[in-house]
């Protein structure tokens, strides 16, 4: 088994090597590396060629929502011709195709969660360009796992959870928005899913084989995680100025944004449990875990 990563300096991407680590043959690209550059799409496709891998894991992406909006070209490139190009090829040479979508394919309205067989309308350029990606892929018969996704957090790299912790320690108070709703989902969960599907996959399980949510179960706001980060942070002895209760809720439309964004992202996660060979828990026990392991860093550095 050969396993080609893209993006591997990401949040998703850093999970999937601890996945591989050890297991099996891996190369992970990033941005600056020969072939991981995924507007240079002539070295892409040599690069995959080069390796001949098993397995493609796309943990790259576009993913700067409101800028999506004006750098139209480039978000295109990487979310959608990039992804043909990739999907074209690991069909030419019989590899898995694993690709990471977003919640952002839909358009936000009601209050129910949305299953993989729900009607899609993007709101905004980055989801309509995420939407096209996967569309791509379905356009082939490529060996392919797409896995739509929300709100994604790590201990590295850039996510709400550690801007939050960050403006706690300088600010008294904050307006975080109440009334977009979802699903937290960590890196980590993402990855060891993906993963073993994609194994699994590899392996003969080809009816493993399609599109699927992966979000952990329950769900939230972005006011309510951003109080019980700074909960969680409070009760272990960070030192912080804001406290939770001066986190105050406001609407969505006293939060202008350039890329509009959708008011429920709720996603069904029944179908990846029916398949996948492990428990998935409560989005809190995985925020608690990066939390976790965020305070152990912070302490280090302190000593």
């Amino acid at each position: 088994m050969k396993v080609l990563i893209f993006g591997k300096n990401g949040q998703v991407g850093t999970e999937l090597q601890r996945c591989f680590s050890g297991n099996c043959q891996v190369l992970a690209l990033s941005r600056e590396d020969e072939g991981g550059d995924l507007t240079k799409l002539d070295a892409l496709e040599k690069r995959i060629r080069s390796f001949a891998p098993t397995i493609v894991f796309n943990a790259a992406a576009y993913t700067a929502v409101d800028k999506a909006e004006t750098e139209r070209e480039l978000a295109r490139t990487v979310n959608v011709d990039a992804v043909r190009v990739m999907a074209k090829v690991c069909e030419e040479i019989q590899a898995v195709f694993v690709h990471y979508s977003t919640d952002y394919v839909f358009d936000g309205k009601g209050m129910s969660q949305r299953t993989e067989d729900d009607v899609v309308a993007p709101l905004n350029y980055y989801g309509t360009t995420k939407l096209a990606g996967e569309e791509e892929i379905r356009s082939t018969n490529v060996k392919s796992l797409i896995f739509r996704t929300s709100w994604v957090y790590a201990e590295h790299g850039h996510n709400f959870i550690k801007t939050i912790l960050r403006l706690a320690k300088t600010k008294e108070a904050l307006n975080v928005v109440k009334d977009q709703v979802g699903v937290p989902t960590s890196a980590k969960l993402i990855a060891e899913v993906s993963a073993q599907l994609a194994v699994r996959a590899f392996q003969g399980e080809e009816s493993l084989l399609g599109l699927y949510n992966l979000v952990p179960h329950g769900e939230t706001n972005w006011c309510e995680l951003a109080r019980y980060v700074v909960s969680y942070a409070q009760r272990h002895g960070v030192k912080q100025n804001l406290l939770p209760e001066n986190i105050k809720e406001i609407p969505t439309e006293e939060y202008p944004t350039p890329a509009k964004r959708p008011l429920n992202s709720r996603l069904s996660n029944e179908k990846v449990c029916r398949v996948y060979k492990g428990k998935i828990k409560d989005w809190r026990l995985y925020v608690d875990e990066v939390l976790e392991s965020l305070m152990k860093m912070e302490n280090s550095n302190e000593a």
